[in-house]
């Protein structure tokens, strides 16, 4: 009888990182509000991208992951999110020809509100007030009004991601995310960067390929693929009682989805085995990903992985390693080892931005360096261990922001009070998202040709 699941079983369970309404009623009112609503996702698109990441898992695919830190209702603006899908894109396509395999594109939007703080409160200038917990929950100016949690935004957070839905299948699936585009995806700040030029040279190489091809008759007119991609949401599950408003049972398989988002996570500070954040993810069939930061452990994951995917299906679960780039050595083998040795299907994928956090100038910031070197040691464990690293997990947004220091522009402490913007933690601008993303697919190409024999011996 414990092991019975319920869309509200999670009630039941110790829980963390949640914010505590002074007015429980108006809470209940909105939540039966929002269970009335039409779904966000389907549960078919759901699927679709549990079977991607399966594909993923056995080495045939490679996961982008990335967006906002927390999305803001005052940044909601359609050129906010066009900009945002064509840096996606570029990193796409960037990997795509790194990895020569299909990109799994999953976005950071349309529902990323909600955030895990590390204490409940907050001082300045010797006034304390509750923490700011993401516009799902309250309001980022710090004055008591704004800090009481409301449950009306929670109403403004389904209507912006339903909004946000809507423009990016417009995009993906309207002609915007067309290969003969390639050229046109280019941000104006970032075309005459070094990541602009070499990202110039690669679609170049594109329009080559699609010339060759319409001269044999594939062009964007007779196949689909070539003018439309498939572009999934996700978010931090944090806002349990939202994404049980959410969750619907599938009338074609009779399962439990949240329609929230294709794909949602647990947390590297709500992952506990016997919480409410895992015993709501265990029970609905979306694709699940789990942070494991330096405190998890091996037999702890495992614990976790056994709830969450008890029957072992490939692409149901993608773990989200994020370490510090100076402790993935010390954690992450040990956590494959243990994988491997229980014969786990995982997807693995890098988050190199939450472990990377520092203070500079009187702002959090990441150094680029480290960014990269956590991405490095990444790749460089899996090589040793024979396993395959499967994706990355970044914070990145399409605007010319100066929040993460370094990079080819050489983004300096005393510029991050040029453009930062972010409602919370720090993200890559255009420039350094693409930088990344051709290192990602250098390394990726490595292993490729690490794995192709015949390669070798042409190559020696």
């Amino acid at each position: 009888m414990a092991d019975i699941w319920t869309p509200d079983s999670w009630r039941s369970k110790p829980i963390l990182q949640v914010p505590t309404y002074p007015d429980t009623d108006k809470l209940k009112v909105v939540e039966e509000r929002l269970s009335s609503y039409p779904p966000l996702v389907f549960a078919g698109e759901a699927r679709s991208l549990k079977e991607q990441l399966a594909n993923v898992c056995e080495g045939k695919g490679f996961l982008l992951q990335g967006g906002d830190c927390a999305e803001a209702f005052a940044e909601h603006h359609g050129d906010n999110i066009r900009d945002f899908f064509r840096v996606f894109l570029q990193m796409a396509a960037v990997l795509t020809f790194g990895a020569s395999k299909p990109v799994v594109k999953v976005g950071r939007i349309a529902g990323q509100f909600a955030k895990p703080r590390s204490s409940d409160t907050e001082t300045k200038d010797g006034v304390e007030l509750p923490s700011y917990r993401g516009d799902i929950i309250n309001g980022i100016n710090f004055d008591p009004e704004s800090r009481i949690p409301d449950p009306e935004r929670q109403i403004m957070a389904y209507r912006q991601s339903a909004a946000t839905l809507n423009l990016i299948r417009a995009f993906a699936q309207g002609g915007y995310a067309n290969l003969e585009n390639v050229h046109k995806w280019t941000m104006d700040f970032v075309a005459d960067s070094p990541q602009g030029e070499r990202y110039a040279a690669l679609a170049d190489r594109i329009s080559e390929t699609m010339e060759f091809m319409a001269s044999i008759g594939i062009t964007s007119d007779n196949y689909s693929r070539l003018r439309e991609t498939d572009f999934f949401t996700s978010h931090e599950a944090l806002l349990l009682g939202y994404e049980q408003a959410l969750t619907r049972t599938d009338s074609t398989s009779g399962d439990y989805y949240t329609t929230s988002g294709h794909m949602i996570w647990i947390g590297d500070r709500t992952r506990q085995l016997d919480h409410a954040h895992v015993e709501f993810c265990r029970g609905v069939k979306n694709p699940i990903g789990l942070k494991c930061g330096p405190s998890i452990e091996p037999d702890d994951m495992l614990n976790i992985i056994d709830r969450l995917n008890p029957d072992n299906e490939a692409g149901r679960l993608t773990l989200i390693a994020r370490f510090g780039h100076e402790k993935v050595q010390d954690h992450l083998p040990k956590l494959i080892h243990a994988v491997e040795r229980e014969g786990k299907k995982v997807v693995w994928s890098c988050d190199p931005m939450h472990g990377n956090t520092i203070s500079a100038g009187g702002y959090k910031t990441r150094p680029f360096d480290h960014v990269l070197g956590e991405v490095q040691s990444f790749f460089d464990v899996h090589r040793a261990e024979g396993t395959y690293p499967g994706g990355i997990h970044v914070e990145m947004t399409g605007k010319n922001v100066t929040e993460c220091m370094g990079g080819a522009k050489a983004i300096t402490e005393a510029d991050l009070q040029d453009r930062y913007h972010t409602h919370c933690d720090p993200r890559l601008n255009a420039d350094q998202a693409l930088e990344l993303s051709f290192l990602v697919a250098e390394l990726l190409k490595e292993g490729r040709d690490s794995n192709n024999p015949a390669k070798i011996a042409v190559n020696a």
